[in-house]
């Protein structure tokens, strides 16, 4: 049987409603993140997703620790990279390790899922505080940028020393980008995604394609400045278009794009890089 694009994309959806349910339900009644110590900081909720994933009965693997997405279904061509946010800490935007946020990667539709936690709990288990699932696309539309780390040799004074350009990506959270995800459960997914009637849609999100993008950089190693090489966006203006659902009867506020937390996000991520 063959697959259209459209019917996959349909598809991807419903599987992305199985999962968010599946973690609504895990949420309400007090499913916890179990760590195995404070120095797990990372693999909890993680571990708690893989859980979800598990009670979906849905067929899945596990990526490795430096694969991309964490999560693949298998029956179903979809991923699913999972964010996990200190509260109170930075929420607004995330490290990216040498992948840009997309919502199509080698072949699969990706999601993205965020839940934010307490950032000192009084043990090693604590409940999830929100959760935000999200098409890839609301993060960053773009499909074609491939990372590629570079090295250039010959640096110091016996010219043995190799530079290596490992990027590093901050990208803006759900939170980042919208106000009334905090202590609720929302989806976000592209408009022309019809969902059941126990889904109700809370806000719409409109995205637009910045005028100018970046095709590379330039850095001066005696003066410490990076110097950005821009050139004209050929989709400048370009919309695309989301809604945020909830299970029917939720608590939350309506969802909507704020320009006030986007600049909170860029002024964190400058203080993320004072920090290291």
């Amino acid at each position: 049987m063959t697959v259209t694009s459209q019917n996959a994309g349909e598809d991807n959806s419903v599987q992305a409603v199985k999962v968010f349910r599946e973690c609504v339900n895990a949420i309400r009644t007090k499913k916890l993140i179990h760590r195995e110590s404070s120095q797990d900081k990372e693999f909890h909720f993680q571990n708690w997703i893989r859980d979800r994933l598990k009670g979906t009965k849905l067929a899945f693997e596990t990526g490795g620790r430096n694969s991309y997405p964490d999560f693949r279904l298998v029956a179903h061509i979809i991923g699913f990279e999972v964010k996990g946010l200190a509260y109170p800490g930075r929420e607004l935007n995330y490290d990216c390790n040498s992948q840009v946020p997309t919502g199509f990667h080698n072949g699969r539709d990706i999601y993205y899922i965020f839940g934010r936690y307490p950032s000192e709990p009084d043990g090693n288990a604590y409940p999830l505080l929100d959760l935000v699932i999200c098409h890839g696309d609301f993060l960053n539309a773009d499909h074609d940028y491939i990372h590629k780390n570079k090295s250039v040799k010959g640096f110091d004074s016996y010219g043995d020393i190799m530079i290596r350009d490992r990027k590093m990506y901050v990208a803006p959270t759900p939170f980042g980008l919208a106000s009334g995800l905090a202590h609720t459960e929302t989806l976000i997914l592209p408009t022309d995604v019809d969902l059941p009637k126990d889904m109700e849609c809370v806000g719409s999100l409109l995205r637009i394609e910045t005028a100018d993008i970046i095709v590379g950089y330039s850095f001066d190693l005696k003066t410490n400045t990076i110097i950005p090489q821009t050139i004209p966006n050929p989709s400048k203006g370009r919309t695309h278009s989301f809604r945020a659902w909830r299970v029917a009867c939720s608590s939350g506020e309506p969802v909507a794009l704020s320009a006030e937390r986007t600049i909170r996000h860029v002024e964190e991520a400058d203080d993320a890089d004072e920090q290291e």
